[in-house]
């Protein structure tokens, strides 16, 4: 998948040693409960490319004119919620990619893809509510958020600071390509 500036793509193994230290910067990992280490950034590659040979898609490595900068794509939700099963739209950028439009220039061409491609008819984004910029990504591709949907995320302790979750959705009937 290709935007203006991006290219979405399958995962390689020259990828693992960034996607590793984006996994174990405190900065990038501060809405999550704790960064990855080595084995565990590496199993999480390896859960994404099963994903990928099982269903066509899943989160995709993105590469920039600089090259790898981390992921964005689609997941489905593996917790009981009110919401779920629901197709999740998330992205994992390096702290050096930040601030350049890169996750809204590829979430909307993976929300394009879920609706074009796939032909959902929902799919939604959630994180913590102090993580603004993922947010503010939610709604540049045209999510909306409702307050009656927050959450709290059963897989964090029910005294963990980060367990209140945000919920955003975007349905079909809202959709717009390129919005």
């Amino acid at each position: 998948m290709r935007t203006q500036r991006l290219v979405l793509r399958r995962w390689r193994d020259a990828d693992r040693e960034p996607f590793a230290a984006l996994n174990a910067d405190p900065v990038v990992m501060e809405h999550f409960p704790r960064p990855l280490t080595r084995p565990e950034s590496d199993a999480l590659v390896d859960r994404i490319e099963a994903a990928f040979e099982e269903r066509g898609y899943g989160l995709w490595a993105v590469d920039a004119p600089s090259g790898f900068i981390g992921f964005v794509g689609l997941q489905w939700t593996r917790f009981d919620a009110h919401f779920t099963p629901a197709l999740e739209i998330g992205w994992r950028l390096a702290r050096a990619a930040w601030g350049q439009g890169y996750a809204s220039e590829a979430a909307a061409a993976v929300r394009d893809f879920a609706f074009r491609d796939i032909g959902l008819d929902e799919i939604v984004s959630f994180t913590t509510y102090r993580n603004e910029r993922s947010q503010a990504v939610m709604r540049r591709i045209g999510m909306t958020h409702d307050p009656a949907d927050d959450f709290d995320h059963p897989g964090l302790p029910e005294d963990h600071p980060m367990r209140p979750h945000v919920l955003y959705r975007l349905t079909r009937e809202t959709f717009t390509m390129g919005v």
